[in-house]
């Protein structure tokens, strides 16, 4: 029997991993979502790994989710007559719009927006926050600052706002380009940098026009504030502890990040956690055992996936980090005390028919010898909503449609499996029977649960809940037309 991983892994493509051999090397050793990072390569590059990946899914027959992340606005200084300069603590600095090459006194910061934002007290950090800055005094088209933490500043650092929220738009030229070109191709998921907002969020979603699911990622103070309201307006999160790391206090991340795990578990929408999961191994084939605990802690958390971004975009081992991400999910997952940490932060409110019966699905799976849940779905929904369940068996997703199941590839424990129209409810038995023996979830002498919506072809109708043997002869036998 075929041991089952729940939590999903998402692997970045780059420029260690263009090529059909190493993509496919990825899926084989683990990957179920591949990520397109539009901050780097042209659009020829892209789209090149794009039709690679519909390739791989040619061949094998498995449904393949391609994740689009758009870059967002960057925000950076101007550059130096000198390349660098050393800022001590008490030094005073000044931020302009001057485009004149800065000096150990100031530098050009062409964002207008920043200067209109700011409040006095408010911090700026410059190069990943390793130097940091106290607006004294500010204007229009200036910010006098005072050093608190010093360092080196050189050209085109970049530049965090942590305390207040910036009049800018997530979604910059260069990323409405992107977008069209991503959607275009027939990505699947569109994740959406500085986000500060619903209403940024709500943008993406209007120039996506339905093409692509929208994914937030978390990665300013403003939106772990705004999280209820983005949450309600996305379709899924991104944890990018990368970026919170720098404008929060370190030690503050981990609590967020079980925060945001809980509550989009809690909405049924997929959440990766991101970022450093695996850093070590973009030059070592082995991982540091804090990272291994790292990964671990968001399997614990129940996230539906994590991901690799310059571990497998441009490490010297990309398979390797897959497979090693591989190796700690299933370590996890068979491991005793995962079952009561996910059983435990279960948080579940039963307001419809479909959470009804989708809740009873697993109580059912969970107390007899049923050994996989097979849910039916148009949309996603009742797919989402069995894997908020967090069942102990597996979740088969059946579809006819492929862009729903590419986008369930990104949901925990969603084995997606496509399937014929259907127009009667044993006929959906019938499939959910030969797919759970297919896959190795099940044997002829065993049970599956088959939750689906009736009448076929309408999206948010879970209705119906069936015990069913895998041996089509006694569904037949037993199930009336």
């Amino acid at each position: 029997m075929r041991r089952h991983r729940k939590v999903k892994i998402v692997a970045t493509l780059g420029p260690a991993s263009s090529d059909h051999a190493t993509i496919k090397a990825l899926f084989e050793a683990g990957a179920d979502v591949f990520r397109l990072n539009m901050s780097h390569g042209t659009h020829a590059e892209q789209k090149a790994r794009f039709d690679i990946i519909r390739q791989i899914e040619a061949e094998t027959g498995r449904p393949i989710a391609v994740l689009a992340d758009l870059q967002g606005p960057k925000l950076r200084v101007g550059v130096f007559a000198d390349g660098a300069h050393d800022l001590q603590v008490g030094d005073s600095f000044r931020f302009d719009l001057d485009d004149a090459p800065g000096d150990a006194t100031r530098v050009q910061l062409p964002h207008p927006e920043i200067f209109a934002a700011l409040e006095a007290g408010s911090t700026l950090l410059v190069n990943d926050g390793k130097i940091r800055l106290r607006v004294e005094d500010f204007g229009p088209d200036y910010a006098n600052c005072r050093v608190t933490v010093g360092g080196s500043i050189s050209n085109r650092k970049g530049v965090n706002v942590p305390d207040v929220v910036l009049p800018l738009a997530a979604l910059s030229d260069k990323d409405r380009g992107d977008l069209e070109f991503a959607c275009s191709i027939g990505v699947d998921w569109l994740a959406l940098s500085f986000v500060q907002r619903p209403e940024d969020v709500i943008e993406a979603r209007n120039l996506a026009k339905g093409r692509a699911a929208i994914l937030s990622k978390i990665e300013k103070p403003a939106a772990v504030r705004a999280f209820a309201e983005i949450l309600k307006v996305s379709d899924g999160i991104m944890v990018a502890r990368g970026d919170l790391g720098v404008e929060l206090p370190v030690h503050s991340v981990p609590p967020i990040q079980k925060r945001l795990v809980r509550a989009c578990r809690s909405a049924a929408k997929p959440v990766i956690v991101a970022t450093q999961m695996l850093e070590s191994m973009i030059e070592s084939p082995m991982p540091t055992r804090a990272e291994v605990s790292d990964v671990a802690t968001a399997i614990y958390e129940g996230a539906d996936a994590v991901m690799l971004s310059a571990e497998s975009a441009a490490g010297a081992w990309p398979v390797e980090a897959v497979s090693t991400m591989d190796s700690v999910a299933r370590s996890v997952e068979s491991d005793p005390t995962y079952r009561e940490v996910i059983e435990s932060s279960r948080s579940v409110s039963r307001e419809s028919v479909a959470d009804a019966i989708v809740g009873a699905a697993r109580e059912v799976a969970e107390t007899t010898d049923v050994v996989a849940i097979c849910a039916f779905t148009k949309s996603g929904t009742t797919v989402s909503l069995t894997a908020r369940e967090r069942p102990r068996v597996p979740i088969i997703a059946m579809c006819s449609e492929e862009t729903t199941l590419r986008r369930l590839c990104l949901t925990w424990g969603a084995h997606c499996v496509r399937t014929p129209e259907l127009e009667r409810f044993k006929q959906a038995v019938v499939n959910a029977a030969k797919a759970a023996r297919e896959f190795g979830f099940a044997n002829e002498t065993q049970n599956i649960i088959v939750v689906a919506g009736v009448p076929f072809k309408t999206s948010g109708t879970t209705n119906i809940l069936r015990v069913a043997p895998c041996d089509e002869r006694l569904i037949y036998r037993t199930d009336p037309e």
